[in-house]
């Protein structure tokens, strides 16, 4: 048995230096599956900025720090442009969609979709357009509660999946559609797993964990339940296709199929098409409402610091005019707020698995992988005065005004760094809510817990109740 799993982990190359695995085990007794993140954290301050550790059989770099993460994403980003193993999503992707796919198939998809999702209203006009209509939907449900206490998670995402929704399928949904909420509940579930426990054992050994009963399979049928309902709309389009006028992403991918049928290589195909929607609906839609779900917690846990961006929204934009992308260089303030809150939030601590070949003074074997830790870079001490504490400091200069970090990367850095909606997005929507309403929570501020509910693949924020009252 030790000789087997010796040579299905030992295949030539030159592995940084790590702690020393069991066989088939690999180093689960050195890492917490409830806190992978933090046992890697630990495990850097003994074996440096760059060591192996083993999740399972499976042997992967890890990297922390600035430096280290800078130099693999940035510096050697041809190296380091391959996509690692993402255990539970490549149940359903299996090396298909621009995320999750490698080779000239990504370089093609990531090309096509950025062009493609600017002509669909992703634009500057375009995009604060659909964000103003989706908020102002938004604050109408707030002000129909009436100061009632309420949990915001779906009020969020309902409202952030329809400004995806209006680019990938060209219409919004009714905010009470039961296909909505079922959609929602679908990604929640199936984001939230990678964060557990169970999520992170499954990383380690999914070979024997897939064939198994467990959580495991409640998050394939949750991500079987979306291939499904996109595969649907996309099969709606097909039968309605205009070529001459395509509606949304999905008409303008499908008329790129037929452009490109007797390519026998092509990455336009049906099941990219799938997935890459899918994808587009999903990191979107969960990992844009969750940093708004955070944001607003920290700013009830800071009433000074909601008490400071609300001032200076009352003294750029006032109170009846809707806010636009170019008010955001007149407030710095504001600006320096919604950067902490990304910062903080740190919804992607481990980021996304990488393969290289060669790093520094290491020859790693074909196919490696590397685990860039993107929460230790905004938790680095060297660019950040008090990384644990939500400080909005961190992005002002002594002159009270905005100033950048060579640190944010709260969606990480290099060529296949593509979040969908930008910190602007995030200023349209919290200042447009801000605006009209205060935040109320039914504990002190000194109470409030804003430690995360779970911490794996994806940082997952607390849940909460509160009560917006309007201004």
């Amino acid at each position: 048995i030790i000789l087997i799993a010796w040579k299905r982990t030992n295949k030539g190359g030159k592995l940084p230096p790590g702690p020393t695995p069991i066989p088939f085990l690999g180093n689960l007794p050195q890492v917490r599956t409830d806190a992978t993140f933090q046992s890697f954290l630990k495990l850097s301050e003994k074996h440096g900025p760059m060591f192996t550790v083993y999740m399972g059989p499976r042997p992967i770099v890890v990297l922390c720090g600035r430096e280290a993460v800078k130099e693999a994403l940035v510096d050697q980003a041809e190296e380091l442009s391959g996509r690692g193993e993402q255990a539970t999503f490549d149940w359903l992707f299996k090396g298909y969609d621009m995320a999750f796919s490698n080779g000239q198939r990504t370089k093609q998809l990531q090309h096509y979709c950025m062009t493609t999702l600017r002509d669909f209203s992703m634009g500057k006009r375009g995009i604060e357009e659909c964000i103003q209509e989706e908020v102002g939907f938004l604050t109408e449900k707030f002000r129909g509660t009436r100061g009632a206490i309420i949990d915001p998670t779906f009020f969020l995402s309902r409202t952030v999946s329809n400004v995806i929704s209006s680019v990938v399928f060209g219409d919004r949904f009714d905010y009470e559609n039961k296909e909505l909420l079922s959609l929602l509940r679908m990604m929640k579930g199936s984001l939230a797993f990678t964060a557990t426990s169970t999520g992170q054992l499954y990383e380690m050994f999914y070979s024997v964990m897939k064939h198994l009963p467990g959580p495991q399979q409640q998050a394939f049928r949750e991500l079987q339940g979306l291939d499904d309902f996109i595969a649907k709309k996309v099969v709606h389009n097909q039968h309605t296709l205009d070529p001459n006028y395509p509606r949304d992403f999905i008409d303008s991918f499908l008329i790129r199929m037929q452009e490109e049928q007797k390519n026998p290589n092509m990455a336009f195909c049906m099941k990219n098409l799938v997935l890459t929607t899918l994808n587009l609906f999903l990191a979107g839609t969960e990992t844009f409402s969750m940093t708004l779900r955070c944001g607003i917690l920290l700013l009830m846990k800071h009433p000074d610091v909601e008490a400071k961006v609300h001032e200076e929204i009352y003294q750029v934009i006032g109170k009846n005019r809707h806010p636009r992308f170019e008010d955001r260089a007149k407030m710095s303030y504001t600006k320096a707020v919604i950067h902490e809150i990304e910062r903080f939030g740190d919804l992607s601590p481990m980021g996304l698995a990488h393969r290289f070949t060669k790093f520094q003074d290491f020859f790693l074997p074909k196919g490696n992988e590397v685990f860039p830790m993107l929460g230790s870079v905004l938790a680095d001490s060297k660019f950040f005065s008090k990384p644990r504490d939500f400080a909005p400091q961190h992005f002002m200069d002594e002159k009270g005004q905005f100033k950048k970090s060579d640190a944010f990367v709260p969606f990480s850095i290099g060529k296949r760094c593509r979040p969908l909606l930008t910190p602007t997005g995030l200023f349209l929507f919290l200042i447009t809510i801000m605006q009209n309403f205060r935040f109320k929570s039914l504990q002190s501020p000194e109470d409030i817990d804003v430690s995360p509910k779970h911490v794996g693949l994806t940082r997952i924020p607390p849940y909460y109740t509160m009560s917006f009252l309007p201004r």
